[in-house]
């Protein structure tokens, strides 16, 4: 097995399209307002960029929507000249204004809430790594750590390797074993 450092890592994380996606879509909220003014920007709220790259946007009712349909394509204009990658079109609804937008999730309450991350006191003996000792000897000790925390974990029923329970719950197998079932 190699290890690849965190900068390929995340370069490779990037060069996603969904993450593309999601960057982009980020940044239209972000200059949202400068481009559709103040006014229209408190009676309207992007919410979704389609795979066919079209905005989706929530407006507050169904006379704002139809007056920017009318608009779109220099609303469309004036945002194609701020993308990187240029939106097909726009769509006005009403139907999404009265949901609330989704908050983002922050990393920390993504992480918590992943399958494969272990109940609190399982992570609390962990001792942290004295890094002055060397780094032999700082590896020894949280392979041991890593060790100890794994026999009180259950086996995969595939490959009878410690899995972390939130994985058995939602897959019935270790994220590794249906890594390979997915490819």
């Amino acid at each position: 097995m190699s290890f690849e450092s965190l900068n390929r890592v995340l370069g490779s994380l990037q060069n996603q399209s969904e993450w593309q996606q999601h960057q982009q879509f980020q940044y239209l909220r972000r200059c949202w307002p400068e481009v559709v003014g103040p006014v229209v920007e408190a009676q309207t709220r992007p919410f979704a960029i389609t795979q066919q790259q079209v905005l989706k946007v929530a407006a507050s009712s169904s006379v704002w929507a139809q007056n920017l349909a009318f608009e779109r394509q220099r609303i469309l204009d004036k945002l194609n000249a701020k993308l990187l990658q240029p939106l097909v079109d726009i769509r006005f609804s009403t139907t999404q204004w009265h949901s609330p937008p989704q908050p983002q999730p922050s990393f920390k309450q993504l992480q918590q809430s992943h399958p494969s991350q272990l109940p609190q006191e399982a992570t609390s003996a962990i001792a942290p790594v004295i890094r002055s000792a060397g780094p032999n000897l700082a590896f020894t000790r949280w392979a041991n750590q890593i060790q100890a925390r794994s026999r009180s974990l259950p086996l995969c029923p595939q490959c009878q390797c410690p899995t972390p329970p939130g994985e058995l719950q939602r897959w019935a197998i270790c994220s590794l074993c249906v890594t390979k079932q997915w490819k």
